[in-house]
């Protein structure tokens, strides 16, 4: 009888040594197989002896499937098993024999993943699910009867379909590849399902493996269905991947398949990057993992192509497009297998032929494969051809199929070898909180939204950026400067500004007119400005306005900046674009453009323009003559200046019959107003307080907001001459309510109530911050800057965003006793930016100065 305890001891003793040989950074990629199949042989020697033990004999077959049936065994993967029952007698084997068998595997260490199963049961499990066929298809034998197992392998590969098997493999690629949004380059990808994981090549071998096209790559080479380059690079990508997986299984102690933020730096260290100054380790990681993602899905989408000529010999007649190409079957096909080592001029204009031939859906095997094998044809002299020049930039000037076209560059590796500099930002991720796309991904994300804007299709989504995009004669100077805005990612220094030397070079090399050339460079080295002024800075004051105006210099130059701007915005997060946001670039161009017509703001003339609006506005909502005279009779220009019309009749209706007789004195113990709708300008809500001031009256007010789940986006603050606070604030729900109207009363009642209660303030609320936030924190920054009078104080802070951290912030101006006149609120993905314009005493000192940045940062940083 087996000595379990001795057995499990013994098992567990060898497992862990040979996770550790996984685990060392000096261990070659490629021994990664050798660890799996001493895992497997390990199984395989502990299922064995636990097999002899409970006696079964020659009578059924212990057949190892899945995983575990190729031979390799990842660290914490299941042992995956099927107890064969012969056909005939399956009713003499004692089910509490097998359950026993099952439970000392358990016992011994072996996670077992088993099945018991007649033959004919398999086959009927198999026609019915393709998950079930694949995990048969890949199995073999561990103990007991030989003959039988034989007999399976035999009716199984019988029964298999070669044609429906492919069909369904395929399809359930699809899938799983739309459920990672079809990229490799996901945050946290998973080396296993993720588009270019190892589930895309292991799916190859299937299919393959179902036509009888070989087991293994090198049969497929011997088939025809790949190269002896290609089998090369994917022995050296799937190796690279089986070692990330199981280093990622070695170190979480569990099976876990995602490289999430929380192990990437772990996982670096295992291959021996350090972080620099440039470049975090688990970039490095990273960006190593990307391009084999990328390479891994190239050769997929090849080798997947060829299988699919085999099953199914086209009947599809190619039309001739030009001497080097012809169209088959809606894809564009070389002409002869060498074409671009002949003519690499060809290369490029696959690319303008994808664009311009009608039906055309993508490459054919034959054409993906020539490029894959042509990628050292791309070297210096490729790129310094002039008729590659003037070809790039007709595809740059088609009219149809720019954003396919440089995504299909890009994923052919065609893209990062004619511009070399593009090349070294292909896979580099960005851990700064808010891009969700590695820079390469970005920087074709900004191109769709840039092309987007001339598309009238699109033109619903932003009606005025679509119509400025209808009056703009070269659109193509815009793709430029979105291909090149961010190309000088992670080289140190100043991105912008390295980058418009990189796009000042393409221009002269391709012949781009000299004015043309420099409102490129503009927009790439000022690409960031217009995002800052607008999300930063208090576009009431004239001056803001007129230094923007400055900088850009005329309406051409601030169109084209503004239509990137929303473009890159857009593309760097679905979580970062929001409607406030593109009303406060709305807001910036058609004051600059105003400001660049010559008309300078004219404050005076603008208030009394949006009183005017808002009198009419309040007229035709039946309020009383000069119903507006109490509430307007307390209000500073500065009020008039930061609001518009809307906003003042909204504020005027709501509140002007709660304003006191003048000169009656302030009464502290005066209810709170608090009024909220649905906000005019995209999601959440706005919300006017109304309310006797106090110092602590804006921390009170985002302590509520913070205790209710509301993010606050936007505030303007304001006092009145007879003592009255008149705050407004942009809001947004962390839920999303059921009726709009309870929210709004919930706000009305809640706040009010906590505003007359004017109990001690909460403690800032301590929401989970996020696994990202956690890997990757950013040093919390804060500058506290005075305007140039020195009566007003800019406040900036940088930090990674975290609930309460917004009140946080506040409770300490509130101890300093500090008025805040503004605050504007930019989130970040994961990063927050937050500018106050701020006054007081205290400000005056430079040690209360310095106490006020100390207290801020540790308020940020707890």
């Amino acid at each position: 009888m087996v000595d379990l305890p001795s057995l499990r001891d013994a098992y567990r003793t060898h497992k862990l040594a040979l996770y550790d040989q996984a685990r060392s950074a000096r261990a070659p990629t490629r021994s990664v197989h050798t660890v799996l199949r001493q895992l497997a042989a390990l199984a395989d020697e502990a299922l064995n002896a636990l097999w002899e033990d409970a006696g079964f004999g020659n009578r059924l077959a212990l057949v190892a499937v899945g995983g575990f049936g190729r031979g390799e065994l990842f660290p914490y993967s299941d042992v995956d098993v099927l107890l064969l029952l012969p056909p005939d007698h399956a009713e003499d084997v004692d089910p509490a024999r097998i359950e026993s068998f099952i439970g000392q595997c358990w016992d011994a260490g072996l996670e077992i993943g088993s099945s018991v199963r007649t033959l004919d049961e398999c086959l009927a499990e198999a026609a019915k699910d393709v998950t079930v066929q694949t995990s048969l298809l890949e199995s073999r034998l561990v103990a007991g009867d030989k003959k039988l197992y034989t007999n399976f392998r035999k009716s199984f590969c019988a029964a298999i379909d070669p044609r429906a098997f492919f069909e369904a493999k395929s399809q359930e690629m699809r899938h799983r590849h739309q459920k990672f949004e079809n990229t490799p380059y996901a945050l946290e990808p998973n080396c296993k399902e993720s588009p270019g994981g190892l589930r895309d090549l292991q799916t190859i071998l299937w299919v393959a493996k179902a036509a009888g096209f070989g087991k293994r790559w090198d049969d497929l080479a011997k088939n025809g269905l790949a190269t002896a380059f290609e089998v090369q690079q994917i022995k050296r990508n799937e190796a690279l991947l089986g070692l990330i997986r199981a280093r990622l299984h070695v170190i979480a102690g569990r099976r876990e398949d995602r490289l999430v933020f929380d192990l990437q730096v772990a996982v670096a260290a295992t291959f021996g990057y350090v972080s620099e100054s440039q470049r975090k380790a688990s970039e490095a990681l990273m960006r190593r993992y990307y391009w084999a993602a990328k390479a891994v899905t190239q050769l997929n989408q090849i080798l997947m192509l060829n299988i699919a000529e085999r099953l199914y010999p086209q009947e599809d007649q190619a039309t001739r497009i030009n001497d080097r190409f012809f169209e088959k079957g809606g894809l564009i096909e070389v002409a002869s297998d060498d074409l671009y080592l002949q003519d690499p001029h060809a290369i490029l204009e696959t690319f303008l032929l994808f664009q311009k031939t009608i039906g055309v859906t993508g490459l054919s095997a034959r054409t993906l494969r020539a490029l894959y094998n042509a990628r050292h044809v791309m070297d210096s002299k490729f790129r310094n051809d002039r008729v590659n020049h003037a070809t790039f930039m007709r595809i740059l000037l088609e009219p149809r199929g720019i954003t396919h076209a440089f995504r299909l560059m890009n994923q052919t590796s065609v893209l990062g070898r004619y511009l070399r500099v593009f090349r070294s930002i292909v896979g580099q991720m960005q851990h700064d909180l808010f891009h969700v796309y590695t820079v390469d991904q970005h920087i074709l994300m900004v191109l769709r939204n840039v092309r987007r804007f001339f598309i009238v299709e699109h033109a619903h989504e932003y009606p005025f950026l679509s119509q400025l995009a209808g009056g703009w004669d070269k659109p193509w100077i815009l793709y430029i400067a979105a291909l090149f805005h961010d190309i000088a990612k992670g080289r140190g220094g100043d991105h912008s500004e390295l980058g418009s030397r990189d796009v000042r070079r393409f221009c002269r090399q391709h012949e781009i007119p000299r004015e043309d050339t420099k409102l490129i460079e503009f927009l790439v080295s000022a690409h960031l400005v217009m995002s800052q002024v607008a999300q930063k800075q208090d576009l009431s004051d004239p001056e803001v306005i007129a230094a923007f105006a400055q900088r850009v210099g005329n309406e051409r130059y601030l169109t084209a900046l503004y239509l990137l701007t929303v473009a890159d915005i857009r593309g760097t997060s679905p979580r970062v674009w929001n409607a406030w946001k593109g009303k406060l670039l709305e807001d910036l161009y058609r004051y600059t453009l105003r400001a660049l017509g010559g008309r300078m703001p004219d404050p005076g003339a603008e208030v009394e323009a949006r009183k005017r609006e808002a009198l009419v506005q309040l007229a035709l909502h039946a309020q009383p003559f000069e119903a507006n005279k109490a509430l307007w009779e307390t209000l500073d220009v500065g009020y008039f200046v930061r609001h518009d019309a809307s906003e003042i009749a909204w504020h005027t209706k709501q509140l002007s019959r709660h304003v006191p007789p003048r000169n009656v004195p302030v009464d502290p113990q005066t209810p709170a107003v608090v009024r909220a709708r649905i906000s005019p300008v995209g999601e959440g809500l706005q919300v006017v307080v109304y309310t006797p001031d106090q110092p602590d009256l804006f921390a009170r007010i985002c302590g509520y907001f913070d205790q209710s789940s509301f993010s606050i986006l936007d505030a303007k603050v304001h006092t009145t001459s007879n003592g009255y606070a008149l705050d407004t604030f942009q809001v947004v729900a962390t839920f999303i309510p059921e009726h709009y109207r309870d929210l709004i009363n919930m706000v009305e009642s809640g706040l009010a109530k906590t505003l007359d209660d004017a109990g001690p303030l909460p403690s800032p609320s301590k929401g989970r911050v996020s696994r990202r936030v956690r890997s990757f924190p950013i040093k919390p920054r804060v500058s506290l800057l005075p305007d140039d009078k020195a009566q007003r104080w800019l406040l900036n802070i940088s930090a990674s965003d975290r609930a309460g951290l917004l009140y946080s912030v506040a409770r300490v101006l509130a101890r300093h006793h500090l008025n805040l006149q503004l605050a504007k609120v930019t989130t970040l993905g994961e990063r927050v930016e937050d500018t106050f314009l701020i006054s007081g005493p205290e400000l005056q000192g430079q040690r209360a100065q310095a106490s006020i940045e100390t207290e801020l940062l540790e308020a940020l940083a707890a």
